[in-house]
């Protein structure tokens, strides 16, 4: 295996690889040949994130497995699911998208994650976790209930494997017996210990064609002897108990085989071929390192799971051209404008060292919100329950009832997977839980799976909960503190990157919920209109109220609503703008509509937010543009309004 040190700038030299234009020219491939496909493969990856920036270190890691699995499954008539898709990289540029990746993430370029717009080897669209069992699943059944010929195979990492619709699927596909390949990615040792070389040798002999022979066979003599069949299986059991790992998929009705070094063509040549043609649930487990070959990600996998596009410096040492390599900081702190990501560390931090009853859990986003520091400080009052959003609410919930004040630090689209939890156990029990939830709104690049786009709709609508949006820095650090004294459920919600550069105070003071903030009165009496602003387009507002002279309001709480502001505005006004970065439908514009109708009050209203549809990926700035809800775009919708109804 080539190892890197450095991000190619030039475009490396892969002549193997440029001869694929589809996986099924590796089936014709010597071992030697794969080698080579798998340096070049490497190597071209380094360059095109080095490009684009976009996950980085799981794919590096799957490589080779990438290779193996393409050789040994017929795809896309053998369909391949990718969890989470992190790791998919390598498998899009063996797929017909070798030149469309130095684009991925970009607006109109490839998507973050597989798609199945995008290509026939996506068959199943992810982006969020531990779904792919349970998919490739019923690919399995739904071949089998047709009639149909082919093999299911999904590929799922450790860490996704801790959430618990991953083990219903396993569960569910040993009790019909389908014929469904697992493979688990095994990048942090958190399965089980690879016990040497005995490990190893017991994997290739469970997959060895004699073996395989011998077993299948063997059991059909058996099964016409009472009683031999099963001495027979518990034998085997033990016996790959005493030298392998745990017998737990054994026991959900699995073949287990493994672990074998995924960084091994060879290895991984042998199981997967044999594996392929056998009947029932198979699992195979693979041990990977994140980041293989790129030595800075082997030391530092968390640091370079991400990085940003680089730029093109000179090295002062040799003159010649090498690159700035700086993986993307997971909310770092310091720097004007901040990161609303760091705003939430440094209060959360600040916060704990005054009120001992404070504890904060993540479903394993440590890092993208930036628990790094609490964790280190308060390590007795940290749970990472891994990736397990249902699990992370209803322990919450369960802390709250004894007098502990747990914070939830959780991404928007990710908290949509604990909703039931979140009203069953949490809100319907009046508990005091804050949720700060991360990522809402448009995130940019990592598209439609990960925007926060509905978070407003679905939270408003719960009965008893409080949705502060907070419209810059300031403003997130006093509603935070406001959430947290607030003697129930409570969530603040904030987009990724950060804010307009508004000073951060050191106090916990916090702001009155419900209170709108009048940033901007029209130069005269009965101006025709008012902009009632959620969140951070709040910056928006300003700017547009300058533009028309309009009324602009910060509302601060889209619940609850601040009603004397809300009415005041209608009768001084003729229109209501309200603007949000979340879809118009159940939004914070469809709550003012709502009490406006409820009083009784006739003024018009246009509610501009995101449309009734999944955003693609793009810049942020290129997506709010797109939607209409830059200046440019708000001005014209209002203008338009008021030309239509003049």
């Amino acid at each position: 295996m080539k190892l890197f040190d450095e991000i190619p700038v030039e475009r490396p030299t892969t002549p193997l690889l440029d001869m694929l234009d589809a996986p099924a020219a590796l089936r014709a491939m010597t071992l030697s040949q794969l080698e080579q496909v798998a340096d070049e493969l490497r190597a071209y990856l380094l360059y095109s994130v080095g490009v684009s920036g976009g996950h980085f270190g799981a794919g590096l890691g799957v490589v080779e497995l990438t290779v193996a699995l393409h050789r040994a499954l017929l795809t896309p008539h053998d369909r391949l699911v990718w969890d989470v898709g992190h790791q998919a990289y390598p498998h899009k540029i063996l797929t017909g998208r070798r030149d469309a990746i130095l684009g991925i993430r970009q607006r109109g370029g490839l998507a973050a994650f597989p798609s199945r717009s995008e290509s026939a080897y996506d068959t199943f669209g992810v982006g969020h976790s531990s779904t792919s069992i349970s998919a490739a699943l019923g690919m399995a059944l739904a071949a089998r209930t047709k009639g149909e010929s082919r093999r299911v195979c999904a590929v799922i990492g450790d860490g996704a494997l801790t959430a618990g619709m991953a083990f219903e699927a396993l569960a569910h596909a040993g009790h019909v017996n389908a014929n469904l390949l697992v493979v688990l990615n095994d990048n942090e040792m958190s399965i089980s210990e690879n016990v040497g070389g005995m490990a190893s040798y017991l994997a290739k002999i469970l997959v060895s064609k004699p073996y395989t022979t011998l077993r299948e066979g063997g059991k059909k003599v058996l099964s016409h002897l009472p009683g031999a069949l099963e001495i027979a299986r518990r034998t085997e059991g033990h016996v790959k108990g005493m030298v392998g790992p745990a017998t737990l998929f054994e026991e959900m009705g699995f073949n287990y085989v493994g672990p074998i070094d995924g960084h091994d063509l060879d290895a991984l040549n042998d199981a997967l071929s044999s594996m392929r043609n056998l009947e029932g649930p198979q699992f195979l487990h693979v041990r990977t390192r994140k980041g293989r070959g790129f030595l800075p990600a082997e030391g530092d996998p968390v640091g370079y799971h991400a990085i940003t596009k680089l730029e093109k410096t000179k090295q002062q040492s040799s003159g010649e051209s090498s690159v700035g390599l700086k993986p993307a900081p997971a909310g770092s702190a310091g720097s004007t404008p901040r990161k609303f990501c760091s705003v939430f560390s440094d209060w959360v931090c600040d916060m704990a060292a005054v009120d001992e009853r404070l504890v904060a859990i993540t479903p394993a986003m440590r890092e993208g919100s930036d628990l790094i520091r609490f964790s280190a400080e308060f390590p007795e009052r940290y749970y990472d329950v891994a990736i397990a959003e249902q699990h992370a609410v209803t322990l919450a919930a369960g802390m709250a009832c004894e007098g502990v004040k747990p914070i939830v630090a959780i991404y928007s689209t990710f908290l949509q997977r604990g909703y039931d939890q979140l009203i069953h156990d949490v809100v319907v029990q009046d508990l005091d839980v804050t949720f700060a939830i991360d990522r809402a709104g448009l995130v940019g690049e990592d598209g439609p799976t990960h925007h926060g786009t509905l978070d407003l709709s679905y939270l408003r609508c719960i009965p008893g909960l409080i949705v502060l949006a907070p419209a810059d820095e300031a403003e997130c650090r006093a509603m935070l503190s406001a959430a947290y004294h607030y003697p129930g459920p409570a969530a603040v919600r904030y987009p990724r990157g950060t804010g307009p550069g508004v000073e951060v105070p050191g106090h916990l003071e916090s702001l009155a919920i419900g209170q709108a903030e009048w940033r901007r009165e029209a130069s005269h009496h009965g101006s025709s209109v008012a902009l009632l602003a959620f969140g951070t387009l709040n910056g928006v507002a300003g700017d547009v109220a300058e533009r028309l002279d309009a009324t602009h309001l910060n509302m601060r709480s889209v619940k609850p609503l601040d009603r004397a502001a809300i009415l005041a505005a209608a009768d001084r006004h003729s229109l209501l703008v309200t603007l949000e970065e979340n879809v118009i439908a159940g939004g914070a514009g469809s709550a003012v509509g709502e009490l406006l109708l409820a009083e009784g009050r006739t003024v018009a209203v246009l509610n501009l937010g995101l449309p009734d549809a999944f955003i693609e990926h793009g810049t942020p700035e290129e997506l709010l543009a797109g939607c209409g809800l830059d200046a440019d775009g708000v001005e014209a919708s209002i203008r338009q309004w008021l030309e239509k109804n003049a």
